[in-house]
């Protein structure tokens, strides 16, 4: 069994749990990474590196279909956000060739890529989200707001706005932006697993206790039944295929769930959920070698607390 992961980066984690899973299942899994550096760290925890074009590069889709058709891979697994929708649009490319890729369609992943449309697609559901606007002159929503990039990711230039003043800045600053009404609560990832028809296997809540640069530093689990009800509406419409994460925020005052985030991949804090029981790199292997999954309810154990922290390898470029 050969499973290629792109743009690892620093997905160290995710590489090492999947590691463990094909250990424990007994599985002969290749590991294979490609990022388009050989100083990517995690491409050091895979059994094998493969150096490839930038994705907006011409040369990018046509490498990754000659690596998947070589290497015989069995499944094409994204990690970042910006060759989603490139990896959708010719999912079927990748599966004549024989490789699975855990993608959700154009469609939802393009729901997923603008910040606008991802709060539409909630409301759409009966689910709460803070309506955004793209121009500051006719945002009337009142102060604190945030704004930030309507495709960015990780946080970046994503800011908490006290007036008009700062707003007018970040927007000069951002360009193509979105505004919305800041909403004062813990915020929360919602990491879910579904198999290749979109059934759900793991909905695992837990709250982001403390996040540098997008990405959680602490999380704890926490078996929410609202959010957990509240995520099989987004299922059953949405279909992922594999890992998926929804983002959102329970107001201090209502006690409401406001959704602003999908992003249709295995998020960085992911593998938390992973070794909290909720293991996805487990459904993974054992989906590939043909088993029917089934959902498995609270697989992760409430309440657990996992801290994260750096670590350097040397590498070799």
């Amino acid at each position: 069994m050969k499973i290629l992961f792109t743009s690892v980066g620093r997905r160290v984690e995710l590489m090492q749990a999947f590691r463990k899973a094909a250990d424990e299942l007994g599985e002969d899994v290749t590991i294979i990474g490609a990022d388009i550096v050989a100083s990517a760290p995690a491409l050091y925890f895979c059994d094998e590196k493969r150096i490839v074009p930038r994705i907006k590069d011409e040369r990018y889709l046509p490498e990754l279909l000659r690596i998947c058709s070589e290497e015989h891979v069995d499944c094409l697994i994204p990690t970042i956000d910006t060759d989603l929708l490139l990896l959708s649009e010719h999912k079927n490319d990748f599966e004549k060739l024989g490789t699975k890729v855990l993608i959700a369609t154009p469609e939802k992943v393009r729901i997923c890529r603008d910040k606008k449309y991802t709060a539409d697609y909630f409301i759409s559901l009966g689910l709460m989200s803070p309506k955004p606007v793209h121009d500051m002159v006719v945002y009337k929503e009142g102060f604190p707001a945030f704004i930030k990039p309507k495709d960015g990711s990780s946080s970046i230039d994503a800011y908490k706005v006290k007036d008009e003043e700062q707003l007018r800045l970040y927007a000069d600053k951002i360009g193509d932006y979105i505004i919305q009404p800041f909403i004062d609560g813990t915020e929360y990832t919602i990491d879910i697993f579904c198999d290749y028809d979109g059934k759900p296997v793991y909905i695992t809540p837990r709250e982001r206790v403390a996040v540098r640069s997008g990405e959680v530093l602490k999380t704890k689990i926490f078996q929410d039944e609202t959010m957990i009800e509240e995520m099989k509406t987004l299922i059953s419409d949405f279909k992922p295929s594999g890992q998926i994460s929804v983002q959102c925020i329970r107001e201090k005052k209502s006690g409401e769930d406001y959704y602003i985030e999908i992003n249709p991949r295995f998020g960085g804090g992911a593998p938390l959920s992973i070794k909290a029981g909720a293991d996805s790199a487990h459904a993974v292997i054992r989906m590939l070698r043909g088993e029917v999954l089934h959902y498995i309810p609270h697989a992760a154990e409430d309440g657990a607390i996992f801290s994260r922290f750096d670590q350097s390898i040397r590498v070799e470029s």
